[in-house]
């Protein structure tokens, strides 16, 4: 393997409007190929928008969601990737030839879809239906995953990709800024957000804090060490609906250590090198290696009835 160059992203997207998120999808891609970027990751439903999601209808939720990889987003993303010489990843509602509705997640190329993934926990909408499937993809000679979101807080699922051979786990997010039982948590004013160039301290306050990024370095970085991988997470910023977000997209070694992270209050793209000799010289390969699976193999795989009830709070019910 030889390095790679990868850049995340992180920008507001506008519920339900494809073109202009698109718009700006095409617009980042052409500034990380400026850095000299091979692939760009995008968050979680950044052609579609995500949070407004949770007020649709079946009916809305299909006018809204495409057949992957007949449809028009499909299509304009190969493009994107053909202009510009660079891998695209982005996220989208999916909806199948029996009108079944995923969340779903795409790498495309100048050929067109090179792998597709679809949400294992999905919350936002009650008619989104689990995927059921991990993907591993190849990348330039890089063996790439996808986990979605609450996916990756789940941790037999980034182990379980980490095994299957994901040197690179792309984890495109829609997350902070929102309540939870957790001390400190809780939605960020969005006037702060408005008011951002007058008082950016205020909101990076806010966005730094254990609403944003000081809950997500809890976590985040564990992933990637533990399992000695890159992981690429991708996070909108700005007004998602109601809900405004923090951004935070970057990139992590597999010692856990952000190499590249977007800090600007806005749209932004940043690119990072990832070189295979850390995937052997980090603590998570070692780890890997001295497992003891004939303990707990029955353990982490006992059957159990799955408690899952996750929900996105309004503003007024803060």
């Amino acid at each position: 393997m030889e390095n790679l160059r990868i850049a995340t992203a992180q920008f507001e997207n506008a519920s339900g409007d494809k073109a202009y998120n698109l718009a700006i999808i095409r617009e980042l891609s052409a500034k990380a190929a400026q850095q000299g970027a091979q692939v760009v990751a995008f968050h979680e439903c950044s052609i579609t928008g995500y949070t407004f999601a949770r007020n649709l209808s079946k009916d809305q939720m299909l006018a809204l969601a495409e057949p992957i990889p007949d449809g028009d987003s499909i299509r304009a993303l190969t493009q994107i990737a053909r202009d510009y010489d660079i891998v695209v990843l982005a996220g989208l509602f999916e909806k199948d030839a029996q009108d079944r509705l995923f969340k779903a997640y795409v790498c495309v190329g100048n050929d067109g879809l090179i792998a597709k993934y679809r949400k294992l926990h999905p919350f936002i909408n009650p008619h989104l239906l689990p995927g059921d499937q991990y993907v591993v993809f190849d990348l330039f000679g890089w063996k790439c995953g996808i986990l979605i979101c609450y996916d990756n807080n789940v941790i037999e699922n980034v182990r379980a990709t980490a095994l299957l051979g994901a040197d690179i786990i792309f984890m495109p997010h829609v997350t902070m800024c929102t309540p939870s039982p957790r001390p400190g948590a809780g939605f960020v004013d969005p006037a702060l957000w408005q008011n951002r160039e007058a008082d950016p301290t205020s909101l990076r306050l806010e966005f730094d804090g254990m609403k944003g990024r000081a809950w997500l370095m809890k976590w985040l970085p564990a992933r990637a060490y533990d399992n000695g991988v890159y992981a690429v997470f991708s996070n909108p910023i700005g007004m998602d609906d109601d809900q405004l977000k923090n951004g935070c997209s970057m990139i992590l070694d597999p010692f856990g250590d952000s190499i590249a992270e977007c800090r600007q209050l806005g749209n932004e793209v940043v690119t990072a090198t990832l070189t295979p000799e850390k995937l052997q010289q980090a603590g998570g390969h070692r780890y890997r290696s001295a497992r003891r699976p004939d303990l707990y193999r029955d353990i982490i795989g006992q059957a159990h009835v799955a408690q899952q009830k996750v929900v996105w709070l309004t503003t007024d019910q803060q």
